[in-house]
């Protein structure tokens, strides 16, 4: 026993090594006391304790106190869980409606035929660490761009270098709601008439498809001519400028424009404007007609998804072919004809 208490002084010891005062947590306690306590008195002022004998005495005093008056508490079932389907309809209630209270939950569940306490309503939002719902109807950036999306554009510029050093320019637009991407063209010099002509062939492109936009997100780039906004605003269309250094605020291009790099410039080596447009244009009726985007659920911007597979069981057999495009940089998958 001596040993046994030795060792496990040393190993507390070597847990608190560096701290100004040795702390016995409830742990080290009970084991101390359960061990020592049948030893003699004089016994235990021999060993190298690190508290005195009565404290050990006391810690297992404490103890037995603390079992008996555990097993002497009457056993009270208490108040049965709530049901699983009400505390998802409750968790689904707050979700859909971030500007509810709990007590406007409470009314709402009680419409419906479900009878609770208010407080148990707010004690399963707590639970799931749902915040109160002043700081749940704050709305986000990323919330205004998602209700306003079938009325929003959003452009900017991207930059590349080719195999000779020259410094490109590639000017684009997306639809939020579709997220259909425009290469608009792509320049070593993007003065003020080559901007203001891409301005011109985005509206032609808009009004060709029926895209009816009223706004349009850029930055504060010194490339933009005032004479852009005067066109867009001439078709109807608002610029909005995103604030300095705030590219959260034009998240869904600067999305984009990462894409871009990461599955075309990344990987290929750009020998000039020719070949910059051609892999350029390649990749935008890839992003537009086959690749899934998961801000649509998947979908893709030209075309919806097609018929899911009834019963994927019973599928014997599926002769999927690949194309390549750009040499293999990239791929679509389809079914053979």
């Amino acid at each position: 026993m001596e040993i046994l208490a030795l060792r496990h002084q040393i190993t507390m010891l070597e847990r608190q090594l560096g701290k100004e005062k040795v702390r016995f947590d409830a742990s080290d306690r009970a084991f101390l006391a359960v061990l020592l306590h049948r030893l003699p008195r004089d016994v235990l002022r021999r060993l190298r304790l690190l508290v005195r004998p009565d404290t050990v005495l006391r810690w297992h005093r404490d103890l037995l106190a603390r079992r008996h008056a555990a097993a002497s508490r009457p056993k009270r079932p208490g108040r049965p869980r709530t049901v699983r389907s009400i505390r998802a309809l409750v968790l689904r209630l707050a979700r859909k409606n971030p500007s509810w209270g709990y007590r406007r939950l409470h009314g709402e569940l009680l419409v419906l035929g479900v009878k609770m306490a208010a407080s148990t309503v707010w004690e399963i939002l707590q639970e799931a660490g749902i915040d109160p719902a002043p700081e749940r109807a704050a709305s986000t950036w990323a919330d205004f761009l998602r209700s306003q999306a079938d009325a929003l554009l959003a452009c900017d510029f991207l930059e590349t270098i080719t195999l000779t050093g020259t410094r490109m320019y590639v000017f684009a637009a997306i639809e939020h709601a579709s997220r259909r991407i425009r290469i608009l063209g792509a320049t070593a010099h993007p003065t003020a008439s080559w901007v203001v002509q891409a301005a011109k062939n985005l509206i032609m492109d808009l009004e060709d498809t029926g895209c009816r936009a009223r706004f349009i997100i850029r930055d504060r780039d010194g490339k933009f001519p005032e004479m852009f906004d005067a066109i867009l605003a001439d078709a109807g269309i608002d610029v909005v400028l995103s604030g300095i250094q705030m590219p959260r605020m034009n998240s869904i291009m600067e999305r984009w424009v990462q894409t871009c790099r990461r599955e075309l410039l990344d990987r290929t080596l750009i020998r000039g404007q020719r070949h910059l447009l051609h892999a350029l244009r390649e990749f935008e009726q890839f992003y537009n007609g086959h690749r899934p985007h998961q801000g649509i659920a998947n979908a893709r911007p030209l075309y919806p998804l097609p018929a899911l597979v009834a019963d994927p069981n019973k599928i014997t057999r599926l002769d999927i072919r690949r194309r390549d495009r750009l040499g293999g940089i990239l791929y679509e998958y389809r079914h053979a004809a």
